[in-house]
């Protein structure tokens, strides 16, 4: 049995907003599980009503087997961080840390000795006497943090904690809180819109839209494997490049050519003849120039952005537009015409119908 399941969990509010559609997961004790996908998607609800902060309105929510439904948050024995770091403002890092533990009425050593380890552990040693106005925002993302962590509870909920940091402060903060789950060893629960956030710290991402799961899976299966059209384009940066075309003899239009797909449809191609196919590829799956066994693309070059350790490179082939993600030494000129190629072994094909991967 699973440390943690969501069986059939459904959230409908009163005005009939079905937020969460049929959420089953399981998950294992010490697990760091990120749930991804666009504001709105019912990722954060999920969270909640894990947290007892949401009533679930069908389905089970079970801990180590037993039913959580009715439990509160306290009888759950879950620690959230917030988007927003909810601090007490005239408290010292030292007292908000602190604070749950004397509200428990924990002996003041204990408190002093855990509140201590806890400092070490997120480098807020040298900050216990500054109130959080005197601390950046990544500290003050430390601390609430570490309120969590000190409660020594056995489930961390974290909703979209990282959100109100710069761009440097949140690639420091990732490999923060990942290093404090290899210590702590708690299981996880982190919600995200951040695909890069998902794909640096998760042992499992689910990925979720309109309030449905579209896939689970590691962050190398949601890469290499995605089930359909929506988690190919979410999952990856620059996204999937899509090519929609009714198969004809064949082969689809990219653009002002044709590109045939009989060898990677083998024994489909006559089913999906006549029938509308999406056809992905990834910017950094490509590469310049003509090669074998690969689909050969004939474009002209718009837009080039250097990023230092790669070139996006924004490409018209007659009405089709793509990104390219190229060595910045490759880098071609604006205006000028290219050749790329794309390995079979590089293209997805999915149902124009359901999106589904084919």
């Amino acid at each position: 049995m699973a440390y943690l399941t969501l069986k059939g969990l459904n959230k409908i509010y009163p005005n009939g907003y079905h937020a969460v559609h049929d959420f089953n997961l399981e998950i294992e004790r010490g697990e760091f599980i990120v749930f991804v996908g666009s504001s709105g998607c019912g990722k954060s609800t999920t969270l909640r009503m894990i947290a007892g902060l949401e009533e679930i309105s069908s389905g089970d929510f079970l801990i180590d087997g037993k039913r959580a439904n009715e439990m509160g948050p306290r009888q759950r024995e879950v620690a959230m961080v917030f988007q927003s770091y909810a601090l007490y403002p005239q408290m010292t890092v030292y007292d908000n840390l602190a604070f749950s533990l004397t509200l428990q009425g924990v002996d003041e050593d204990v408190i002093e000795q855990r509140v201590l380890k806890t400092a070490k552990i997120l480098g807020l040693t040298d900050y216990l006497d500054r109130l959080p106005r005197a601390l950046s925002g990544g500290q003050r993302q430390r601390v609430a943090v570490g309120r969590a962590i000190i409660r020594k509870v056995g489930i961390f909920l974290m909703d979209e904690p990282l959100s109100n940091l710069d761009a440097k402060q949140r690639v420091t903060m990732r490999s923060e809180i990942t290093q404090i789950h290899k210590e702590i060893g708690a299981t996880t629960i982190y919600v995200t819109h951040d695909q890069t956030e998902a794909m640096t710290m998760a042992d499992r991402i689910v990925v979720m839209k309109d309030g449905y799961i579209q896939q689970v899976g590691t962050p190398h299966d949601l890469y290499f494997n995605p089930a359909n059209v929506f988690v190919a384009g979410f999952i990856g940066e620059p996204p999937m490049n899509f090519v929609r075309g009714v198969v004809k003899n064949g082969a689809i239009d990219f653009g002002d050519q044709k590109v045939d797909l009989r060898g990677k449809l083998g024994g489909g191609a006559s089913y999906y003849e006549g029938r509308e196919l999406v056809f992905g590829f990834r910017p950094e799956a490509i590469k310049l120039g003509s090669h074998d066994k690969s689909y050969k693309i004939d474009c002209n070059v718009e837009l080039t952005e250097m990023l230092g350790d790669n070139t996006n490179v924004y490409i018209t082939a007659g009405d089709q537009r793509a990104i390219l993600k190229v060595d910045p030494h490759d880098t071609p000129e604006i205006d000028s015409k290219i050749t790329f190629s794309i390995p079979y072994e590089n293209v997805y094909l999915f149902d124009g119908e359901t999106e589904l991967v084919i």
